[in-house]
């Protein structure tokens, strides 16, 4: 039977369903006959059959990338100038400190608290089951597999080589045979392996219900970046607590009598690839790292496969000048090998070569350039035979192991046997921390700091205003007179539908419809309506919109980037907002800087007041409403329905709802796709929502049923603790009149006429 996930109810249709029904107008449209022109069916797309803007879903990712690479470039010049040892140990340093900076300080090193599950003797080595503390209550699963032979390598009697083993996006983690393969191998040649759980993965899954017996989010990669999100907002990378995990798994491997401490090595394949590039960058006792199959900020993954993972990403890394690059470079010139595959599903090889020719530069410099080494096998996504005898040989050089470093057969264990907790989970073996908890007592943190500095109003409101454009990376638009593109009208009964578009930020447009009554008397009140599902989801005759214009409002409704007409059809809006947090920027801070400039539009419109010009935000595009109204004092008619009310209340609770979509096909493994346009990375470092709301004042704001992190109406408890800085705010300005906050559904009508009472 299928299992039933985590899934509240939703206010927007499935993007399967969508895709279903665009895919059957398809069909349908050859069979339809010609139409006379007052039966013409109307086509609210503004960019059809357009040939320059043929491609309007790439909007968000072409314009991220390009600013992505504005700072590839000048990283490019900075590398081009590096010459000398002297240079690169500069270079080293400065890399160094800024991933550090970027990964964020790890927590002090507590006591490990290893236990040992279960013991398994095989042919020639045993598997230890252990458990341990990477911090206090957050406990790691793995498997120490040793080997009978100790002594390997000159003057090592007693201690062995060890490795540590870092998985990927396999769900049942180092169980899986394509990792048994390598480590037991390893284990034949005489070194020591710990192979350990990922967060998400094997028996460390975050979200596990035991009703399915499954994670109540989705797989792996789901898992990660779901908890990934609300990590980000914090402010905090979930590449950290990966790192930590491995970095206090050296720390074990360190008690132990039987490890050299001088020939650690670390390696891992696709995700824990990633995982290994951290940790051999971060950690000095890593002296051999073979990351396999992984990428993080290369310019050509993010140009050709697109930023994946949350894991993946530092925040504004990318603007900072910290690339793929740097990983390896920091650790010259220690030996490492760099493994990938030609026609890789997931990530650029072009990327890869480009990386291994500056990289072995580097190693030149320093005179070791026979310690770098890239081999390529042309298969997918894959740790291929070859590259595996690549990976034996490499350890076993520079680990000092002697013999043959050809593959032999193993005998597989099974999941069984290779499980660590007796319940297969550590969530319900041990409890103890999770993702979520430990994120939630460093956000504990900054809302003290928050509730702290609104003692002070005036001051806190200015910080905000200057934090909430830096962090979002909103640009105020230059002021000027816009250029409209005019794309066809529609007559409807009383008003008309007329389709535009405007210039955006970048090399792209927004595409508007501009809603305008018959025969206008005078200058009429605007009103830009913003839904998540695009402009032409309340459009249709007898919709939302409709009822506005007929009661003498001129209406724009556009699309800003990544919505609507823009929206990504390709499945992977994620890369877009992904991207953008690689520079430093949001999805948010971009949307907002469309609204301020289609508020401008129709400031240039002669039917229109200038002074009364409202806006509106629907469900999550009241997130980049609030951030354009607080950086725009023009803004002064708001309008938010059924909007989150808060980053905090989203943090927060293990669970939230926003930005996690039903996926295509849905299934036990992929119930769902992850979004993040509705996310500024480290926003909680400086505000929240409700702060931004504060900063509208005194104009005039309408919070229509403000949504919890599940998407359902907040309670009253939660509206008076979130609105309880704006109620101030509004309440010393002598403007409490100003700000109305509706607990309960309303029709927008009444609250648009209120707005402009």
């Amino acid at each position: 039977m299928k299992p039933e996930f985590f899934n509240p109810l939703r206010r927007r249709p499935v993007k399967s369903l969508n895709r279903m029904i665009a895919c059957c107008l398809i069909i349908l449209i050859p069979f339809i006959p010609a139409l006379g022109q007052e039966d013409e069916e109307e086509d609210l797309n503004v960019f059809w059959k357009w040939l320059r803007w043929n491609n309007p879903g790439s909007f968000l990712t072409d314009y991220m990338i390009s600013q992505a690479d504005f700072y590839y470039d000048q990283r490019d010049k900075e590398i081009s100038r590096l010459k000398t040892s002297e240079d690169w140990l500069k270079r080293q340093a400065n890399a160094r400190a800024k991933l550090q900076e970027l990964i964020g300080p790890f927590p002090e090193k507590t006591e490990l608290n290893p236990r040992i599950t279960g013991v398994i003797q095989k042919e020639g080595y045993r598997i230890e089951k252990i458990i341990y503390e990477s911090s206090p209550g957050f406990y790691v699963t793995g498997c120490l597999f040793v080997p009978e032979d100790h002594g390997t390598g000159p003057g090592k009697a007693g201690k062995a080589p060890a490795i540590l083993n870092l998985i990927g996006h396999n769900q049942e983690s180092f169980r899986a045979e394509l990792y048994q393969i390598l480590y037991l191998n390893l284990v034949k040649k005489g070194f020591i392996v710990l192979a350990i759980d990922p967060i998400g993965q094997g028996e460390m899954v975050q979200y596990f219900d035991p009703e399915i017996k499954f994670s109540s989010v989705g797989y792996s990669v789901v898992e990660h970046c779901y908890f990934g999100n609300i990590c980000f907002i914090s402010g905090v990378t979930p590449a950290r607590y990966f790192a930590w995990d491995g970095i206090r798994g050296i720390d074990y491997l360190l008690t132990r009598d039987d490890v050299d401490p001088g020939r650690i090595g670390v390696t891992g394949f696709s995700g824990g690839g990633t995982i290994t590039s951290y940790i051999a960058a971060l950690d000095d006792r890593v002296k051999v790292a073979v990351p396999c199959s992984w990428s993080t900020a290369s310019r050509r993954q993010i140009e050709t496969k697109g930023a994946q993972d949350a894991e993946s990403l530092f925040i504004g890394s990318v603007a900072q000048g910290i690339t793929f690059e740097d990983l390896v470079e920091v650790r010259a010139p220690k030996p490492t090998l760099m493994t990938f595959t030609s026609r890789d599903e997931y990530l650029s090889i072009q990327g890869a070569r480009e990386a291994y020719e500056e990289i072995r530069k580097v190693y030149q410099v320093f005179g070791k350039p026979e310690n770098i080494r890239l081999v390529e096998d042309d298969d997918k996504h894959w740790m291929t035979p070859r590259i595996r005898n690549e990976i034996y040989a490499f350890f076993m050089e520079h680990l000092e192991v002697t013999g043959d470093p050809a593959e032999e057969e193993v005998q597989f264990l099974s999941q069984e046997e290779l499980m660590v907790t007796p319940t297969g989970q550590v969530s319900t073996y041990l409890g103890g921390e999770n993702i979520t908890s430990l994120n939630k007592k460093e956000t504990d943190i900054l809302i003290q700091n928050l509730e702290e500095s609104r003692k002070n109003i005036d001051d806190h409101r200015s910080k905000v205003k200057l934090k909430a454009k830096e962090l979002s990376g909103f640009i105020q638009p230059q002021e000027g007179k816009l250029d409209p593109f005019f794309n066809g009208r529609y007559q409807r009964d009383s008003y008309t539908v007329a389709k535009y578009a405007i210039p955006g930020e970048g090399n792209y447009v927004i595409p508007l419809l501009l809603f305008v009554p018959d025969n206008p008397v005078g200058k009429l009140p605007g009103l830009v309506y913003l839904h998540p599902e695009g402009k032409a989801e309340e459009a249709k005759i007898g919709g939302e919109i409709e009822g506005l214009v007929k009661n003498g409002y001129i209406v724009v409704a556009p699309d800003v980037l990544g919505v609507g007409e823009t929206a990504d059809r390709a499945g992977r809006a994620y890369t877009g907002d992904y991207t953008a947090v690689l520079i430093g920027r949001s999805t948010v801070g971009v949307r907002a800087g469309d609204i301020v400039r289609v508020v401008s539009y129709m400031k240039q419109l002669e039917t229109v007041d200038p002074g009364k010009i409202g806006v509106i935000g629907i469900e999550e595009m009241g997130i980049p409403v609030m951030h354009a109204a607080a950086f725009d004092p023009t803004m002064k008619h708001i309008a938010l329905a059924n909007s989150p009310i808060s980053y905090r209340s989203i943090v927060m609770n293990k669970l939230y709802r926003i930005g996690l979509l039903e996926r295509e096909g849905g299934g036990y493994w992929h119930p769902y796709e992850i979004e993040f346009p509705w996310g500024v990375a480290g926003a909680l470092t400086a505000y929240d929502l409700p702060d931004l709301i504060g900063c509208m004042a005194p104009g005039k704001v309408a919070f229509i049923s403000p949504q919890n992190h599940l998407l359902e109406p907040a309670s009253e408890e939660l509206i008076t603790h979130e609105m309880n800085f704006p109620r101030e705010v509004y309440k010393n300005m002598g403007m409490t009149e100003n700000l109305k906050i509706i607990s309960s559904e309303e029709s927008l009508m009444p609250v648009v006429e209120w707005l402009f009472k």
